[in-house]
């Protein structure tokens, strides 16, 4: 892939253990430090970044949106200075889009060319999302796709299928789900879950106790 794409290799952990080509990226990348092309401290931050990406951070973004309105704005209007907000970085030349769903209309999220995916936000894409079946099925039948993670849209709801680019990634905001009221912002981020982010299914339900 290219770099467009912010498809970017696994970097094995200095000092662990592993197969051929691990010992060759090492190689590979002591020689560039000596030449001065980066420093061992640039490559740390990088891994640190990389492994800081995660669902959690765009559950944690919805959850203040549900909370906060005037946060959800923003959400909307500017994905990047949201998650900027939130202390997570999502700079750099491909843009970000927040989707949101309502009664009316459900969104899911695909890349019908290859697997983009908001890993600035919600870290490695899934397997699946990178399927060339998830990648024809969700353009031609969404609505069985979906099914198939156990969500059916209700009747009379459209649905809206956004594909992704090397130059746009889009996140879903979900609808909160009902009986939430009083629940704290971490409490609600429990709820979301990757595939609700992406619009294949919904956040889940809160436990029920009594």
């Amino acid at each position: 892939m290219s770099e467009a794409h912010d498809h970017p290799h696994e970097h094995a952990p200095s000092g662990a253990e592993g197969g051929y080509y691990a010992h060759r990226i090492r190689a590979m990348e002591a020689l560039l430090i000596k030449k001065g092309i980066f420093t061992s401290e640039e490559v740390r931050r990088q891994i640190s970044y990389m492994e800081s990406r995660s669902p959690e951070n765009g559950a944690r973004m919805v959850a203040r949106a549900w909370m906060n309105s005037e946060y959800r704005s923003l959400l909307l209007s500017d994905t990047k200075a949201a998650a900027l907000e939130m202390g997570v970085d999502a700079s750099g030349p491909v843009e970000f889009i927040t989707v949101e769903n309502t009664l009316e209309v459900h969104n899911i999220i695909v890349c019908t060319l290859c697997s983009c995916y908001p890993r600035a936000i919600l870290g490695r894409p899934p397997d699946w999302y990178k399927s060339p079946n998830y990648r024809s099925r969700a353009i031609r039948e969404p609505r069985a796709v979906m099914r198939e993670f156990g969500y059916e849209p209700p009747e009379g709801m459209s649905v809206a299928v956004h594909d992704s680019s090397a130059d746009l990634r889009y996140m879903v905001l979900p609808l909160r789900p009902s009986s939430t009221d009083g629940m704290s912002e971490e409490a609600l981020a429990a709820l979301v879950t990757r595939d609700s982010l992406v619009g294949v299914s919904v956040p889940l339900e809160p436990a029920r106790t009594g």
